[in-house]
């Protein structure tokens, strides 16, 4: 800022940070300086009071004279762009914290949300508070800037009541993160959960839930319950329960509210660690799905349409985009036609056109060669990619060709393969191509009518598979 001493005369005073920027006489402004600074407002003849009035506006722009370019004011609102991530603090603001603690609390949160670096480009936050019933205090898209977030933090009214930790986790995790609220796609969603002493309810179910909504849950404690008090815990293990996996990693432990400064930095280290976010991956926007389809003559056009109908609504229940899950589809007779494959498409919209779009070829049934061109020129270039593949082979009829060979080779490969047998297709051939165990892998139905109602199964299957992987 500048201020004007009795006589007149100006002197700059130095705010941190700025002890390098260009002194001004009382005359105005060094005239070196006065390029530098022509971009950012016009100077007008040098009276007292422009120059006065353009030092005042200057003092952002300005820049140091050692020559360095100053850090743009832009990155600031951008955030820390090294910390991409969605957070929820879930706050105790139960009876059990009392308000003295509360206070406490807010402070520790206030001074994470500061390090973490918020912007727009950075990570976001907000906040919910736990105790006998939830609430959303504000969500992502409320505030891009520390300075606003400290405030909102600030404000918090504590409400007292039970610590519902698992009733709270469950409700965040269901109703937070929608796109309306502001949660970014391919980008993390963690629920950070302050807990002072103990949970008055059951965390373990709420726990599942957030690992299925890709969320990944970390518990700061903070005050261990005493003995006495952990007669009233309803499950001691609950942390272990909760967090989005037990490896240590997401569980975090404070001796009090007190001097907490220290263990800020540590939280949010972990909050920006985006590899380990071993959460966020759920089998809804880590999976290749390869369809194929046969195009065999016994099935005939309309039939084909309810193929097609049955390989959009299995693919749109999946996240389909340049980082999420992939689909490819490939149809075949005594050939293959490769009708998309997994990079074709970085959207849901696109591969439900393209899946309409698909139109029936009409020939033989050559299953097995159709497994192993698949394996080798859709699923091959994505092999070492970190998403988990499945194939779905449709079919109406027997092979001409051997099917075991060529689905051992698929799985072999990585590819967990599931069959789907429609009229004339032998139970023998469905089972030897499906992954073990084989009856969770082997559908069939007598007519075209029947694949609607697969569709949950089939899904469901491929998030089990995925799962089990996981662990």
């Amino acid at each position: 800022g500048v201020i004007t001493n009795a006589g007149g005369a100006v002197r700059v005073q130095t705010l941190p940070g700025q002890e390098n920027y260009p002194a001004v006489n009382a005359n105005g402004i060094q005239s070196q300086v006065l390029s530098r600074w022509a971009s950012s407002f016009s100077v007008t003849a040098g009276t007292k009071n422009t120059a006065l009035e353009a030092v005042g506006r200057s003092v952002s722009t300005a820049r140091p004279s050692t020559g360095k370019r100053p850090k743009k004011t832009l990155d600031k609102k951008a955030g820390n762009k090294d910390c991409k991530a969605d957070i929820a603090f879930l706050i105790d603001g139960s009876y059990n914290i009392g308000q003295r603690r509360f206070n406490l609390q807010k402070n520790f949160v206030g001074k994470v949300t500061v390090m973490l670096g918020i912007g727009t480009e950075g990570p976001h936050v907000g906040v919910v508070q736990a105790s006998e019933h939830p609430k959303i205090e504000f969500y992502l898209k409320n505030f891009t800037a520390a300075k606003e977030v400290l405030f909102a933090i600030k404000e918090l009214g504590f409400r007292g009541g039970n610590s519902n930790t698992g009733k709270a986790l469950k409700y965040t995790a269901q109703k937070f993160f929608s796109l309306e609220n502001g949660a970014r796609k391919g980008i993390p969603k963690i629920i950070v959960v302050f807990l002072d002493g103990w949970p008055s309810d059951d965390l373990e179910e709420a726990g599942i839930v957030a690992r299925e909504f890709g969320v990944n849950v970390f518990i700061v404690s903070v005050a261990k319950p005493t003995t006495e008090e952990l007669g009233m815990v309803q499950d001691i293990g609950f942390v272990d329960k909760a967090v989005c996996r037990n490896n240590g990693f997401f569980s975090y432990q404070m001796p009090t509210w007190f001097g907490t400064t220290k263990y800020v930095k540590p939280l949010v280290q972990k909050l920006c660690s985006h590899e380990q976010m071993l959460c966020s991956k759920t089998c809804y926007n880590s999976v290749n799905i390869g369809f194929l389809i046969d195009g065999s003559s016994s099935i005939g056009e309309s039939n084909f349409g309810l193929v097609l109908e049955f390989v959009s609504n299995v693919a749109k229940a999946f996240e389909i985009s340049d980082i999420g899950s992939k689909v490819a589809a490939v149809q075949f007779t005594y050939d293959q036609r490769p009708e998309f494959g997994f990079t074709d498409y970085a959207s849901k919209e696109k591969v439900l056109s393209a899946i309409r779009s698909i139109s029936y070829m009409s020939g033989g049934t050559a299953t097995g060669d159709a497994i192993s061109f698949t394996t080798r020129h859709v699923f091959g270039p994505v092999k070492d990619g970190p998403n988990k593949n499945f194939l779905i082979v449709l079919t109406d009829g027997q092979s001409y060709d051997d099917v075991r060979g060529p689905a051992a080779a698929a799985q072999k490969a990585g590819i967990t393969v599931f069959s789907v047998g429609i009229a004339w297709a032998p139970l023998d051939d469905l089972k030897d191509m499906a992954s073990e165990p084989r009856e969770s892998h082997t559908f069939f139905t007598r007519e075209f009518t029947g694949l609607e109602q697969m569709v949950p199964d089939i899904i469901r299957g491929i998030c089990k598979d995925f799962l089990d992987s996981k662990q």
